[in-house]
């Protein structure tokens, strides 16, 4: 039986007079490249480099029932959650606030093309939206670790808001998208 694929001829490897121009536009090109990027502007006089304030304001917050070691946003507590009557907006809600609770550890940009990881929980509520139970639908094959830090930032922007409107069960399904930094941002805020 012939083969069906078609035979692809091997690229001819450029002989020594053909290198140097190949090499000359590669230089040029860099050297091109590199003069676009200059260095960066110093910041003005009297303007002082700090990062952004959080959007949501910020009060007291309990320490975790489970006795870990509050992370360094601990201590702060968003505003109350507003009552949810369906699915979508039950999601949206809960990952609001969760970029909300862990302003350090998460990011809002573009979503890079390589993730470190993707662990995905399900988070079970109470009706006053509290957390009731968290099941890992997803572990990541590596940053193993990453699981753990979702799960805390879950606990961290609890509660999700009244759902007693809606109907059983109380239950959202969250996929945490980590970058290399080991922050997340919720795949439902990814349009």
């Amino acid at each position: 039986m012939p083969c069906v694929e078609p035979v692809v001829p091997a690229p001819a490897i450029p002989g020594p007079g053909q290198r140097l121009p190949s090499l000359l536009l590669a230089a040029s090109l860099l050297s091109l490249l590199s003069a676009c990027s200059g260095p960066k502007a110093p910041a003005p006089a009297g303007v002082a480099a700090t990062p952004a304030p959080p959007a949501a304001p910020v009060e007291a917050r309990q320490v975790p029932a489970d006795g870990r070691a509050p992370g360094p946003t601990a201590g702060l507590k968003l505003q109350p959650p507003k009552p949810v009557r369906n699915q979508e907006a039950l999601r949206q809600q809960a990952a609001e606030r969760l970029v909300a609770a862990n302003p350090q550890r998460t990011y809002l940009g573009e979503v890079p093309q390589v993730l470190l990881a993707i662990p995905v929980l399900e988070i079970e509520l109470h009706g006053d939206g509290s957390v009731r139970r968290i099941d890992v639908v997803r572990h990541p094959g590596q940053a193993r670790d990453t699981t753990q830090l979702a799960i805390d930032a879950v606990h961290r922007a609890a509660p999700f808001g009244d759902v007693t409107r809606m109907p059983k069960p109380w239950k959202f399904t969250e996929t945490f998208l980590f970058n290399d930094d080991r922050r997340f941002k919720p795949r439902t805020l990814d349009n």
